[in-house]
């Protein structure tokens, strides 16, 4: 199965202009490298409608994967969890577990992070870090269940 994922960078700043968007290119490059096709790319300030609407249009573009970057910590603008929260029919927690025990090893920050995953429609979304190197690595932990995750979700459900 080809895995057509769309990347949402989420900023204030970086939506501004104050600074170039980082962690978009970051995961794009992570993502081709894992042969995944970036079919879209969104960069919106935190604001908890901009990021649904950005996912929704990621989905409706084809994505079955969608990453965001950036508004997981504890910042009072850091709403990314709550926007997903409220458009996902469920989550994933195992996905921010393994993301924070992971991490924890490297950093003891990792412990305010407040990565997840969650379905909604029937896409795979992954909220990771907004600093590159912590998106990439955090998206590293939990790869190797994506292709699975992905394929359950396109399954066409049978009837009795």
């Amino acid at each position: 199965m080809q895995i057509h994922t769309g990347i949402v960078t989420i900023s204030d700043r970086a939506a501004r202009g104050l600074y170039d968007d980082l962690g978009g290119p970051a995961l794009k490059k992570a993502a081709e490298g894992y042969g995944w096709k970036v079919a879209a790319e969104t960069l919106v300030p935190d604001e908890k409608a901009e990021i649904q609407r950005a996912i929704r249009e990621s989905i409706a573009r084809g994505c079955h994967l969608v990453l965001t970057t950036g508004g997981t910590g504890v910042a009072l603008r850091d709403v990314t969890p709550e926007a997903v929260r409220e458009i996902a029919a469920r989550e994933l927690p195992g996905f921010g577990e393994v993301m924070r025990s992971e991490s924890m090893k490297r950093t003891p920050n990792a412990i305010l992070s407040r990565n997840l995953a969650a379905v909604v429609e029937r896409a795979l979304v992954i909220c990771l870090p907004g600093k590159p190197s912590g998106a990439v690595e955090c998206l590293g932990f939990v790869v190797g269940a994506i292709p699975h995750c992905l394929e359950v979700l396109q399954e066409v459900p049978t009837s009795c």
